[in-house]
């Protein structure tokens, strides 16, 4: 006799498989259909590659990043002296014909039969850079003089959870905010559906723009604002800036917990006593809960050049998949059932990653509610020669299960704040809900 959990199981897999086979029926977009141009997500890195000159070789790279350091005679020595840019005049819009074209189902095809988010993370990327590479063109030169980098995830909403194998999806996004260096993308995910397009995700990235060697700021465009939509737009870009500096101001690697936050944390240090022996270093697991020690899980990737972007390092959206997979298998683990991401957000990048390093990632389960998990993902360069450890990349992920999952509780002062952060990070994302 099959327990409750596995019939549950098999009939939400059954379902599943319903709605994807039904789906091919109708996943069809009529603007994706042969004959009908538009720019696809597998051309938008040769695009990336185009703008900037980069080489298609690895063993060709050095030539290439050579004759890029002479285009450094055409930056602007100040802002002033570029022209003005729309919102208009980035916006893009790019296909990803999985109905249309069955043969590239397989690179995002997962073992539940749904679309690996670990790539949409991917492609999210590059057309953030195509985005503000469209917002600096000048089109007197054959190529930029820019290198347009990631510097931020901010946010990704997820506004559905199920993505289909077998439909078409359409990525749209422009700038909507521009600083002296740095430029904000807005990116909507849509997938065709039941004769139409309904929304995934909407993604904000933050770049930044250097010089051709990648060595020091370079100013971009700035922006023209056309009508209360795009000051609205605007707007919110300085608020998401102001967040983001009170956020990083407000760091526990800067300053003490709140009151609020000392309580919790006393509280949980109380839950954990041993009432026999009235120790203050005996201590016993509460009920329904578990280590964070516990709740941890690691990878190691060696750098290949098949990973490299235009600029000959590591591809940042290749970090943001491995960085995202590994969350997801620590949840998943965790919970004992599929996690739904509900949330990416703060994802920081503050260290380029070189070829032929040695990428350690650390997933770390920090804060569970209910039936909610928000995961940690700190990735470092390991120099084997040196063996120092430099920190390149911090993700978090906020996920859902079906039922509620035990809590974590931290032991040392190194693991409470790595929960209060999780807490922080958690309740951010649950304002946007």
């Amino acid at each position: 006799m099959f327990s409750p959990r596995v019939l549950k199981l098999a009939t939400s897999l059954m379902s599943r498989a319903f709605s994807v086979g039904s789906a091919s029926l109708l996943g069809k977009a009529p603007d994706m259909a042969e004959g009908n141009s538009h720019l696809l997500v597998t051309n938008v890195r040769n695009r990336l590659r185009q703008i900037v000159g980069a080489s298609t070789n690895w063993k060709d790279h050095q030539q290439a990043m050579e004759e890029r350091a002479l285009l450094s005679r055409h930056l602007a020595s100040s802002q002033d002296q570029l022209p003005a840019k729309t919102m208009k005049d980035s916006e893009i819009e790019v296909h990803l014909p999985l109905g249309t074209q069955p043969s590239l189902r397989e690179k995002y095809l997962n073992y539940h039969n749904t679309v690996r988010f670990g790539r949409i993370l991917e492609d999210l990327d590059s057309l953030a850079v195509l985005i503000c590479y469209s917002h600096t063109l000048n089109k007197e030169l054959e190529r930029s003089p820019l290198s347009i980098v990631t510097a931020l995830v901010d946010k990704i909403d997820m506004r559905k959870n199920m993505v289909y194998p077998d439909c078409d999806i359409k990525f749209t996004g422009h700038v909507t905010w521009v600083g002296k260096s740095s430029i904000e993308a807005k990116m909507h995910m849509s997938q065709f559906h039941d004769g139409a397009y309904t929304p995934v995700l909407d993604a904000t990235f933050v770049m930044v723009a250097r010089d051709p060697q990648n060595k020091r700021a370079a100013f971009v465009n700035p922006l023209k604002l056309e009508g209360p939509e795009e000051e609205k737009l605007f707007q919110q870009g300085e608020i998401n800036k102001k967040r983001r500096v009170e956020m990083s101001t407000a760091s526990l690697l800067k300053v003490a917990p709140t009151a609020d936050e000392r309580n919790i944390i006393h509280s949980l240090f109380l839950n954990t006593l041993d009432t026999k022996t009235v120790s203050f270093r005996s201590r016993i697991r509460p009920p329904n809960s578990v280590w964070m020690e516990d709740a941890k899980m690691k990878g190691l990737e060696i750098c290949h050049p098949q990973e490299r972007n235009i600029f000959n390092r590591v591809f940042g959206g290749f970090l943001m998949r491995k960085a995202y997979e590994l969350g997801w298998a620590n949840a998943c683990a965790f919970a004992g059932s599929r996690p739904i991401l509900v949330s990416v957000d703060d994802i920081m990048f503050q260290k380029p990653v070189e070829i032929g390093s040695l990428l350690l990632l650390s997933s770390q389960i920090c804060y569970t509610e209910g039936n909610h998990i928000q995961v940690r993902v700190h990735t470092e360069v390991l120099e084997p020669f040196t063996r120092q450890h430099n920190t390149t990349n911090i993700f978090h992920f906020t996920f859902q299960v079906e039922e509620d999952v035990p809590a974590v509780v931290p032991q040392s002062y190194g693991e409470s704040m790595l929960y209060l952060d999780g807490k922080r990070h958690f309740d951010e994302t649950m304002k946007g809900q």
